[in-house]
């Protein structure tokens, strides 16, 4: 193999490219935006796994010069009650605590990356059709331009065109609340910086941080039918502080005060998942990210799923014996805790799962928490590293039949 094309320079496309050059394999991004990414998008939360996935593909320095860390959780009841308290991210190593960032800082500091590091990216490309062959695989885009080569990354996204190639009867699925996103610099303070706030409230779920700049980040997640496209594309600042601020007043916490001091920057989307079972890969090509499994944002896991993503996928393909084994290693490597993500960030999303209101530990480990660091610890082999996860459960479950 000697050129990869990935489609989409997001996060999940961008940080792919990096660990996939320093696998030693030629790749070029194409990118349907045509400018930078410093205007897309909200501000998420990279957990530590996420940051673990960055500093083996040596990004952490970029991406820790945009937003700011969270070192503890604190839960509001709809009292206003302090129920619980917790740690974020590994005290022990700075480049893993958790890191809060605007998306389209962190986007564009990952594109920077990779074009100090001289991958090809070439922005305003947007994908027209996917054409696999037996000796490769052709991208066609738009302004008539093709690409050809060993591979292809769908990284494009909730509404991919790649995996519209692949599994056209996917569609992302409605996953039962709105999200709100907005940044306040006046706002009442809440908790000192470092702090991520959650607010389980009557009406709606809330949380905040507060940047070393004074500024609050915060998101409230509404349950409901969802919002029509005309609704999010023409609904102003105002309107959705008129719909927000009286839900949230029905509670004693600062979640109210926060949103009515927010004036002109307030997005909103809908909560969407992709259904689990999509396929994945066809031929020569591959989805990952949101592009192949999107989920709610209960989990505040997306980002940091999508950098795995990037990082499994490069060392499959740099240490199994062919491509299609690799794909086949990649896919049961990361299947399994990806679909369990959407499946735990849905039921939360539709008020079937609510996390704790009162532990004071770190929520129940995930598929694959064991062998993670294994898997992401670039020098590693992950086919190795697969072997032996299998046998260890191939033989506890010969011990149980017995």
């Amino acid at each position: 193999m000697t050129e990869i094309l990935v489609i989409g320079g997001g996060i999940a496309g961008t940080a792919t490219a990096l660990a996939l050059h320093k696998a030693g394999f030629g790749v070029t991004v194409y990118e349907a935006h045509p400018e930078s990414a410093l205007d897309i998008g909200a501000f998420l939360t990279l957990a530590s796994n996420g940051m673990r996935a960055l500093a083996q593909i040596d990004a952490s320095t970029a991406v820790t010069e945009v937003g700011f860390p969270l070192r503890s959780m604190s839960v509001l009841d709809a009292a206003g009650t302090e129920v619980a308290q917790m740690p974020l991210g590994e005290a022990h190593d700075p480049l893993l605590a958790y890191r809060c960032l605007r998306r389209g800082e962190f986007n564009a500091a990952l594109q920077a990356e990779a074009t100090r590091r001289g991958i090809g990216l070439r922005r305003g490309t947007r994908l027209a059709s996917v054409e696999d062959g037996p000796d490769g695989v052709t991208a066609r885009f738009t302004d008539g331009s093709a690409a050809t080569g060993d591979l292809l990354i769908g990284a494009d996204g909730l509404n991919s065109t790649v995996r519209e190639s692949i599994a056209p009867e996917a569609q992302p699925c409605f996953a039962g609340e709105s999200v709100f996103y907005g940044y306040a610099s006046e706002a009442p303070l809440v908790a000192e910086t470092g702090r991520f706030t959650m607010v389980r409230g009557g009406a709606a779920a809330f949380g905040c941080a507060v940047s070393p700049g004074g500024e609050t980040y915060w998101f409230a997640r509404v349950a409901g039918a969802p919002l029509s496209a005309d609704d999010i594309a023409h609904g102003t600042p105002g309107h959705w502080r008129g719909l927000l601020v009286p839900l949230l007043r029905g509670d004693a916490t600062p979640a109210a005060d926060v949103v009515a001091a927010t004036t002109d920057r307030i997005m909103v989307t809908n909560a969407t998942e992709i259904p689990a079972g999509t396929p994945w890969r066809h031929g020569r090509t591959l989805i990952i990210g949101d592009a192949a499994h999107t989920a709610s944002p209960a989990t505040g896991q997306g980002a940091s799923m999508a950098l795995e993503d990037a990082v499994v996928l490069a060392k499959s393909l740099r240490d199994a014996p062919d491509t299609e084994s690799a794909l086949s290693l990649y896919e049961a490597l990361r299947r399994p805790r990806v679909e369990h993500n959407i499946t735990i960030s849905g039921k939360i999303s539709r008020g079937f799962h609510t996390p704790s209101r009162t532990a004071r530990t770190a929520p129940a480990p995930r598929p694959g928490d064991g062998d993670l660091l294994r898997h992401l610890e670039w020098d590693i082999d992950i086919s190795t590293v697969a072997e032996g996860s299998s046998a260890a459960a191939a033989g506890a479950g010969g011990r149980d039949a017995g």
